[in-house]
């Protein structure tokens, strides 16, 4: 798998976490450093455990065949975990959730941490496609890591000065991205 593919699976995957936070970051009536940086730190731990644990069992799932076979199998599941993905991401901004933006005093970090539990299920899914695709898994978690802490900052910043409305926009971009990502991956067995 080549670097190009693993960072358009990785920005597409990342810009979920951009729209979710300019939406907490346009309720927001201050937002505290200290606490960005924690964000920063949780949700890049949990995207790369996520796309850890999906590389490993991909890594498992694959020492269980036939080495032709499982190869060209591995790449029909990662570019269709990518395609959905893609998919999904789209859905998203096509339904385009509407939310109450009104100034809250606190960060609301249990409903965030609901919101973020519910999309690292797609993380995990995309580390298992990239794990049969064979990425180096250390360049994969330094990315994953640097691309979360971008978006988480950039993100919050970009609610908190221009609102939500922005997300639609990270949600096409990202899910454009993870198909570009499927059609790389189909092209390269082509």
């Amino acid at each position: 798998m080549n670097m190009l593919v693993e960072t358009v699976v990785v920005l597409g995957i990342s810009l979920e976490i951009f729209g979710a936070m300019e939406c907490q970051g346009s309720l927001v009536a201050k937002i505290e450093k200290k606490q960005l940086l924690i964000f920063c730190a949780v949700l890049a731990a949990g995207q790369a455990l996520a796309l850890g644990i999906g590389d490993v069992l991909s890594l498992f799932l694959s020492r269980h065949g036939a080495q032709v076979k499982e190869s060209f199998l591995g790449q029909v599941i990662a570019a269709a975990i990518f395609l959905l993905l893609g998919l999904r991401l789209l859905l998203k901004a096509w339904k385009n959730e509407r939310i109450v933006e009104r100034r809250e005093e606190k960060f609301q970090v249990k409903r965030f941490l609901t919101l973020y539990s519910k999309g690292i299920l797609f993380t995990f899914l995309a580390g298992i496609a990239l794990g049969f695709l064979g990425g180096s898994i250390s360049v994969l978690l330094l990315l994953t890591m640097f691309a979360t802490i971008l978006v988480t900052v950039v993100g919050m910043y970009t609610g908190y000065r221009l609102g939500f409305e922005h997300k639609m926009k990270a949600y096409v971009l990202g899910g454009l991205l993870l198909i570009v990502g499927s059609v790389d991956v189909i092209a390269g067995f082509m």
